[in-house]
């Protein structure tokens, strides 16, 4: 049987969440329940970070829908309108030869946000059961879950470019829809979500994992 992994609870001690200082509680009953290093308020763990974590998921897969079904963007062109879900840009991108930001638009706007949430929620619901198994490559999917989430807004970032190009070529008028409101929503409830998670909880023993 391999031996229980050393953290920082087994320690009697706290692991400051902002620069990841252990601070023993012998130290924190005696001195301040402030981190020493960054003056951030020490805690064994977020504060209800389950909870949060699974309203911010529950309002992100909602959201996902509407991002998805309803118009990124309208434009209007010699008296036409014509509207464009994220998928219906990515298929007419790929049908005028776009091939690389049909690509990268596909994965920025479909594939990354539905990961996040997929990931978050594996990751909240092993935590929920007290999974045992792979905590480290559980660590490192919170890590590079929350690391993408930088960038889930770059699909975004092309619309606003493509906006200012058409209006200043004064051929258009581009403006974003429902659709992309909803987008932007769901990444920065998602981004949200990762931050209220508690990685530490992974490694916490099945009913150490109480919230507070």
């Amino acid at each position: 049987m391999s031996a229980a992994p050393v953290t920082a609870k087994s320690l009697d001690a706290i692991s400051c969440h902002v620069c990841g200082m252990l601070v023993s509680n012998s130290y924190i009953r005696e001195h301040t329940d402030e981190c020493p290093r960054c003056a951030a308020a020490l805690h064994s763990r977020k504060i209800n970070s389950m909870t949060r974590t699974w309203a911010l998921l529950i309002a992100a897969a909602v959201l996902y829908i509407p991002a998805n079904v309803y118009p990124v963007l309208t434009l209007v062109s010699f008296g036409q309108s014509t509207t464009n879900t994220i998928m219906g840009g990515v298929i007419e991108l790929v049908g005028s030869g776009q091939l690389v930001i049909a690509i990268i638009v596909f994965v920025a706007s479909v594939f990354v946000p539905i990961f996040k949430i997929a990931a978050l929620l594996f990751l909240v619901i092993s935590v929920q059961f007290g999974m045992k198994a792979r905590r480290r490559e559980r660590a490192l999917l919170y890590r590079f879950t929350e690391f993408i989430g930088r960038w889930s807004m770059i699909d975004i970032f092309m619309i606003s470019i493509l906006i200012a190009l058409v209006k200043l070529q004064a051929l258009a008028t581009v403006t974003a829809g429902p659709g992309a409101i909803a987008f932007a929503a769901v990444v920065i409830i998602t981004m949200f979500a990762a931050m209220t998670f508690d990685p530490r909880l992974i490694w916490d023993e099945e009913g150490e994992n109480d919230d507070g």
